[in-house]
């Protein structure tokens, strides 16, 4: 079990925390308190008190990034003082707590695995404060967001809202999408922090299903949420899926307090700036939520009625052409009474001449092949990455090469807007034990730049699922269906430009290279072999982008 959390310890590593946008000076004085867990392990808080006699509300945030801020970097501590003066204006207790083995905190780091049990009890410390009249809302993002789900999930009866900003709703399936593992994000990072091999190689076996996965998953857990979240997301964002995934379940399957009681935030920003020739001003994440958080607490821990729940519970930003100078004005929020929002399912199937088109293949025979060489991976060029560029890059970076497919609609001649999940139904084979297969969304603009919208791959032997009676071979030249969940979105692919759907078998360094040997990761002994793979695109098996649809309806 010590190893276990010690490659959950690494794989959190890989999760950046958010910046804190620096207010006005004279931040309120602090004192430190410590908590003791149900264990003894004392956890260490800094308590920030608004002025004038309590007791007060309290917002609380578990942090791995230290609460006093690094100690090279004092600009860190003065934001966290920033961000805390917010809180205490608005008349809240604003505690900061270092979770367990990491800053002044006691006990091992082992990253999220006792974050439900010690959330649990640091709510209970807080209710016992004579400064706190008992109830609590708890706030963060990133890591942040996860401990705070994590605190939610452990159902308190103090915690009465939490505010959670960019936050998986499952690491299993975020850190190894479709069964592949993001390696910079991941590795790659871990090697240039000093994590040993070993550590490394077993971080990248840990892509099957298992109890330890599963017993601090909001997939699992989340029915045991009771009460209101707001969750905040970005369509580039590395955790896009999850507060979408969130919001969507507990808002419409949720326990009593949860279900009806969600709010959700969608906006054009990453786990970071964006790169590329793509701009969206004024709509960065912090411009986004503004007094929301605020907002949100006032109404659920003060009771104030000022309205917010008689909003729409969702705001996602519909992205546009955005070119930086030639921004259009077709970018701008909607409200929408639920996620997803209706939508019809339009099917756009790949054709021979490398087209798209949204009526089905009527010929067999059709397929289209190339070889994949795991020693020449295509490169990487933007998509929701955290430790390197990131967001809608041009994929004309990416020269003409065998291995890579492109698919593409005629010139539209009118408005395609879509909002919701976006898939790629595959049929495809290869020649051995398995491969990879990644599907690109791509809006291609009038001038021709190629901008990414989504992207994911699947590894082959993990179509069936990822619990471990799901893993299977593939038939050597044997055409199976593979279905892509490249996540969800909301764009309007405008007149005059074209609709995109790129397909390969890697983007190195963003996820692991298959080596198309078959073999389990993290035990990989055999030479890499060069694989032949097959795209088909026939009547008797179609492939096909399937994009959610809401404008025009008969599309």
């Amino acid at each position: 079990m010590k190893k276990l959390a010690m490659l959950a310890a690494a794989l959190c590593l890989a999760v950046a925390p958010l910046q804190v946008q620096a207010q006005a000076p004279a931040p309120p004085a602090h004192a430190e308190e410590f908590a003791a867990m149900r264990d003894g392990t004392k956890l260490a808080a800094n308590i920030f008190k608004p002025e004038g006699p309590g007791p007060w509300p309290v917002i609380v945030s578990r942090t791995p990034y230290l609460k006093d801020g690094p100690p090279d970097r004092p600009e860190a501590a003065d934001r966290l003082r920033a961000q805390a003066k917010r809180y205490t204006d608005a008349g809240y207790v604003y505690v900061l707590q270092d979770v367990r083995g990491k800053g002044r905190s006691e006990g091992f780091y082992a990253a999220f695995e006792n974050d439900i049990e010690d959330g649990y009890d640091t709510l209970e410390w807080l209710t016992a404060q004579p400064w706190s009249n008992g109830r609590i809302g708890i706030t963060g993002g990133s890591a942040l967001g996860i401990t705070g789900n994590a605190a939610a999930m452990a159902a308190h009866p103090a915690l009465k809202a939490a505010y959670v900003v960019v936050a998986p709703y499952d690491r299993l399936h975020n850190t190894y999408m479709g069964g592949v593992l993001k390696e910079k994000d991941t590795l790659g990072w871990l090697e240039g922090q000093g994590v040993s091999e070993e550590i490394r190689n077993s971080v990248r076996a840990r892509v099957v299903d298992d109890v330890v996965w599963n017993r601090g998953a909001m997939s699992a857990n989340r029915k045991y949420i009771r009460i209101p979240i707001y969750n905040v997301g970005g369509w580039y964002d590395i955790f896009n899926n999850g507060n979408t995934d969130n919001f969507t379940w507990l808002q419409n399957h949720g326990a009593k307090g949860a279900r009806g009681n969600q709010k959700l935030l969608m906006g054009p920003f990453g786990h970071g700036e964006l790169s590329g020739d793509l701009a969206y001003p004024g709509y960065d994440r912090l411009a986004l939520s503004g007094d929301e958080e605020i907002r949100w607490f006032d109404y659920w821990l003060k009771g104030i009625d000022n309205g917010i729940m008689d909003e729409p519970p969702v705001q996602a930003f519909m992205m546009a052409s955005a070119r930086k100078g030639a921004y259009s004005p077709k970018n701008r929020m909607m409200a929408f009474a639920n996620w997803p929002p209706a939508y019809r399912e339009v099917r756009y199937y790949l054709t021979p001449d490398k087209g798209l088109s949204t009526r089905p293949p009527a010929a067999n025979g059709g397929k289209t092949s190339y070889r994949f060489d795991p020693a020449r991976p295509v490169p990487t060029v933007g998509g929701a990455n955290l430790t390197f560029e990131r967001g809608p890059m041009d994929q004309r970076a990416i020269p003409p090469r065998q291995d890579y497919l492109r698919f593409q609609t005629p010139v539209l001649e009118q408005d395609v807007v879509i909002a919701g999940p976006v898939k790629v139904e595959l049929h495809a084979a290869t020649d051995g034990p398995d491969t990879d297969f990644v599907a690109k969304l791509v809006d291609v603009y009038p001038d021709g730049y190629e901008a990414l919208v989504l992207d994911a791959p699947i590894r082959a032997r993990f179509r069936g699922g990822r619990m471990p009676d799901d893993v299977k071979p593939m038939t050597p030249g044997a055409p199976e269906e593979l279905v892509l969940d490249l996540w969800g979105t909301a764009i309007t692919f405008e007149k005059g430009h074209r609709i995109a759907l790129h397909i390969t078998s890697s983007n190195s360094p963003r996820f692991d290279v298959n080596p198309n040997t078959g073999e389990p990761e993290g035990a990989r002994k055999a030479k890499p072999r060069v694989a032949t793979n097959a795209v088909h695109h026939e009547a008797a098996r179609p492939s096909a982008l399937v994009l959610p649809v809401i404008y025009p309806e008969g599309n």
